[in-house]
């Protein structure tokens, strides 16, 4: 009997215990590994669980004629602790996201819009490369090169959604073009002739 009572008692501690269901993102607040701190719930509102920022297009008139519009932690707070955050993607006919890593994250990219070539490189240098039509999703793995080309007439749409509410980003062109890095270290780290590291560099306004 006694037993009995402590297994009814011990039930009923757990089913009462308290249940953090979600953490909307104080942005106010430091960030750390963890994500941001959580707003007070009673200031928390369906709003902060709502995002209508990927409804527009992004501006396809630069150098690589796309545009990534992010829906992470910082302009999504309700993801914060969620494990999960989103973007929308447009590319122009010609427009590249050039080769990138998303070191928090992996991505899953579904296309919407027209036809856009895709692919990564594992980390035994193996390539991955499909044509994707509307309705087609394909996966890159977190950490791992990848790429998103234009490969049709008219401009392509697509969402990826990632397992991080901060996927972080790092483009490889910019990561060897658009920063102080001098010529010669680019140069001797990459086997790339010098005067084209440095008319690389011009375009991207790197320096050195």
């Amino acid at each position: 009997m006694l037993h009995s009572l402590l297994i009814i008692s011990l039930l009923f501690s757990l089913s009462n215990a308290a249940v953090q269901d979600f953490c909307v993102a104080d942005l106010k607040g430091p960030q750390g590994p963890a994500g941001y701190s959580c707003k007070i719930a009673s200031v928390v509102t369906a709003d902060d669980f709502v995002f209508s920022g990927l409804r527009a297009a992004g501006n396809i008139s630069s150098l690589i004629k796309a545009a990534v519009t992010p829906a992470f932690v910082e302009q999504y707070p309700g993801v914060n602790g969620l494990g999960l955050s989103a973007a929308r993607l447009d590319l122009a006919p010609g427009g590249v996201i050039p080769l990138h890593t998303h070191p928090g994250a992996s991505e899953l990219l579904l296309v919407t819009q027209g036809i856009i070539e895709a692919g990564f490189i594992s980390s035994a240098n193996a390539v991955y490369v499909k044509t994707l039509k509307k309705g087609d999703l394909m996966v890159f793995p977190q950490g791992l090169l990848h790429f998103q080309i234009n490969a049709g007439g008219v401009t392509a749409v697509g969402f990826p959604v990632f397992s991080s509410p901060s996927p972080g980003l790092q483009i490889l062109d910019f990561a060897l073009f658009a920063n102080d890095l001098s010529t010669d270290l680019v140069s001797k780290t990459t086997f790339l002739d010098p005067a084209l590291i440095k008319k690389l560099k011009s375009v991207l306004g790197g320096s050195g």
